[in-house]
């Protein structure tokens, strides 16, 4: 009995399967990491706190240069989760500026003053293995 011939792949189906998955987590942690980039935050930090904790998959931290670029740091990147279409994050501490927590649901976000940063000291507290990309 023949057995019809399997079709040759086609190049494009090829590609496809060489071309890396972007995964939610990640398409998240690039709104965020995107937002603060595109408003001049420094020092940014992706973490990833898979099997670490319960509750999130990751940690983003990074600096502003002031008490007020904290605060619109915070703004921007709350804008951009909104853009994207994920819920509004929840906010804490934008009116001191010091320190920013947000809650984007499986990433936290932690925008810091430099000095208030280096005190806590989140990444070594955590020890995680930074994410590439």
């Amino acid at each position: 009995m023949k057995t019809a011939a399997k079709p040759a792949a086609s190049k494009s189906s090829a590609k496809a399967a060489t071309k890396p998955t972007i995964t939610p987590l990640d398409k998240l942690c690039n709104t965020i990491v995107g937002a603060l980039d595109d408003n001049k935050a420094e020092e940014i930090t992706c973490l990833s706190l898979i099997g670490k904790c319960s509750f999130a998959d990751a940690m983003v931290v990074a600096s502003g240069r002031s008490g007020r670029h904290v605060a619109a740091l915070a703004d921007h990147v709350e804008d951009a989760l909104k853009k994207a279409g994920y819920y509004p994050p929840g906010i804490e501490g934008k009116d001191s500026g010091d320190w920013v927590l947000m809650d984007a649901g499986d990433v936290v976000v932690h925008i810091f003053r430099p000095e208030v940063r280096q005190f806590y000291n989140l990444e070594k507290m955590w020890s995680a293995p930074a994410i590439e990309g």
